[in-house]
């Protein structure tokens, strides 16, 4: 029995474990967002979330003087195998959350998968939330963005497009306007009365 034993064997040997989370690992640095199992995504947040810890704590020493924190980019580098992913840890992830006090990732259920019927979760970083800046992004443009009336034409605005219907119409009084517009409808009407 397994009582009091942390973290999930994944049905994998020790090397093969290892290697799934650091794959997953370098896609969540690269994609800022994964889609795995439930399993897969609260293993990798917390090695994740020590990654995000070194590098930020590496980035804070690096701002007080001049050097950079080689020994901090070596551990990363040996779990992690990849360059890009590294130097997007330390250059754009950390200090992004340099002031938050942990909690850097999210797990989000989906729901099972139609294959095997495995639970399904995002997991994505906190401070890239893509999504929700997307929405809010859109919702912005649509705020700003003025609606035009029916019948106005393409490049006018709101006002303008109603000064042109209003003129085209004919029922501005000027001198252009002929004796017949210039009648009211009221006037016209007493006029078919009186003729009875």
């Amino acid at each position: 029995m397994r009582h009091q034993v942390s973290g999930r064997k994944l049905k994998r040997t020790a090397s093969h474990r290892k290697a799934t989370l650091s794959a997953l690992s370098v896609a969540l640095f690269t994609h800022k967002k994964i889609r795995t199992t439930v399993a897969k995504a609260k293993e990798t947040r917390m090695v994740v979330e020590k990654l995000i810890t070194r590098a930020k704590r590496a980035v804070a020493g690096e701002t007080e003087g001049t050097k950079k924190d080689v020994h901090a980019r070596r551990l990363s580098f040996a779990f992690l195998h990849d360059r890009k992913a590294v130097s997007s840890l330390f250059n754009d992830i950390a200090p992004k959350v340099a002031t938050r006090p942990g909690g850097y990732t999210r797990v989000v259920k989906l729901g099972q998968r139609q294959g095997d019927g495995a639970e399904l979760a995002m997991l994505e970083l906190v401070d890239y939330n893509l999504a929700q800046e997307a929405a809010a992004q859109k919702q912005a443009s649509k705020a700003t963005k003025q609606r035009r009336k029916r019948g106005a034409p393409k490049g006018s605005t709101p006002d303008s497009g109603s000064k042109q219907t209003v003129e085209a119409s004919g029922t501005t009084a000027g001198p252009e306007a002929s004796d017949a517009s210039s009648v009211k409808p009221e006037e016209s009407g007493k006029t078919k009365k009186e003729d009875k």
